[in-house]
């Protein structure tokens, strides 16, 4: 268990990148969050009322969620009313020597608040301007707005689990959509900044939803519709069988997948079943065990039945056959490989006392350790510290406070 604090330096890969962040709710905020974690500075430009996702979820005190807290920390908070032209000037001041401008409303908005690719790259020819939004701009839907669910069904996922289990259409329990395009856009942004490097020049960045999750979606189950002409109607046999699914045993559920020849050999072994390859066609290769893929998976269904968890636990390990439990959102947090690794981090937020978090995943040998140097801010947390730091004297800094041009967290008062 260790607390990280606001003053921690930046480190990582992305040390003295400077990003400004006119992204909210899910998809932009994991987004440039990856970005924070690198080591970039990120400015999260908010309106006064604050990010939406602020209000989902259970809450020691108003606007600091758990998604917000999970998808803001290593950033900076201003709030600025972009309506008013103090506020726009101080949005324009910040760009003036930024790497990388995102957002994620549609296009179009952006070019109303005059802030379009060409205005910003006449304030800074070099900047990055990365847009996450719903389709692309060349198509009958590039005003459209767009979220994970509705992305989620246009790209077939809730057909997909239909036709898997028999049952309704149902979304991922997740915001699949939001995370994928989110990374998706880390990956684009990254291109650019080194494609800058290169040449000098900035470029706009469009990473669709709708085009980026049908690409991900249809890489599996575009099938045989891959060829002209047709050799099915999609979809990949093994991810849509009905028994796909975690195994039940005697006394719980475990995930097991026996996959190459080796391990069917191994796992058929262990279970006493070794002539079952040679006896039966269906199990004899790969291809066969794919034409046959719910039968086969049926009969492993019915051969976990005969031990308990921990028994297959012991016994796939010792047969070199994949296997992962069945966690709940209680059991993960005991997960001996997340504890080990220190995953889970317990750290004192200013506000909001200790709470849990998760690390950078990614570990970099050569760089120094990215670290979670900055809590999830409060909205305007750092309003007062940008503006100062972009030339604002700290009576010009009340004004706009007082007009309503910015706006600031209170001071925390400690009992």
């Amino acid at each position: 268990m260790r607390s990280e604090t606001s003053s921690t330096p930046a480190t990582g890969p992305l040390a003295g990148i400077k990003v400004i962040d006119m992204t909210s709710v899910l998809m932009g905020p994991f987004a440039s969050q990856a970005i924070a974690d690198m080591g970039a500075d990120v400015i999260k430009i908010e309106a006064p009322k604050g990010d939406l996702v602020r209000q989902i979820g259970p809450g020691r005190h108003e606007a600091m969620g758990p998604v917000y807290l999970n998808a803001n920390r290593n950033k900076r908070s201003v709030a600025l009313d972009l309506k008013q032209p103090q506020g726009m000037a101080a949005l324009k001041r910040l760009l003036v020597d930024a790497d990388v401008l995102m957002y994620n409303v549609r296009p179009q908005a952006m070019a109303r608040l005059g802030l379009s690719y060409e205005e910003v790259a006449g304030i800074n020819p070099r900047i990055v301007y990365a847009g996450l939004f719903g389709f692309d701009q060349d198509g009958p839907y590039a005003a459209r707005p767009a979220y994970d669910d509705l992305i989620q069904g246009a790209t077939t996922l809730p057909h997909l689990i239909a036709k898997a289990s028999g049952g309704i259409p149902r979304y991922v329990p997740t915001a699949m959509a939001d995370r994928i395009v989110g990374l998706t856009g880390v990956n684009a942004i990254l291109a650019s900044l080194l494609a800058r490097h290169r040449t000098g020049r900035g470029d706009r960045v469009d990473i669709p939803m709708f085009e980026t999750m049908a690409a991900f979606v249809l890489g599996d189950h575009l099938g045989g519709l891959t060829y002209e002409p047709a050799l099915d109607d999609g979809g990949y046999a093994r991810q849509l069988s009905p028994e796909r699914r975690p195994y039940q045993t005697r006394d719980g559920y475990i995930c097991a997948l026996v996959y190459t020849d080796k391990q069917w050999r191994e796992f058929l072994r262990a279970v006493g079943r070794e002539a079952l390859m040679d006896e039966d066609p269906r199990f004899a290769s790969y291809g066969s065990r794919s034409r046959n893929i719910d039968h086969v998976y049926g009969e492993l269904a019915r051969i976990f039945l005969e031990k308990t968890t921990a028994e297959w636990m012991t016994l796939l390990e010792e047969a070199d056959v994949p296997f992962m439990p069945m966690h709940d959102l209680l059991s993960i947090l005991d997960d001996p490989q997340l504890k080990a690794t220190g995953f889970f981090i317990d750290t004192d937020h200013p506000s909001e006392g200790r709470i849990r978090t998760m690390r950078i995943p990614v570990r970099w040998r050569n760089n120094p350790a990215a670290t979670v140097r900055r809590h999830a801010p409060r909205l305007g947390e750092h309003t007062r510290e940008v503006l100062m730091q972009l030339g604002y004297a700290p009576a010009e800094v009340e004004a706009m406070l007082a007009a309503g041009q910015a706006a600031a967290a209170p001071d925390i008062v400690q009992d």
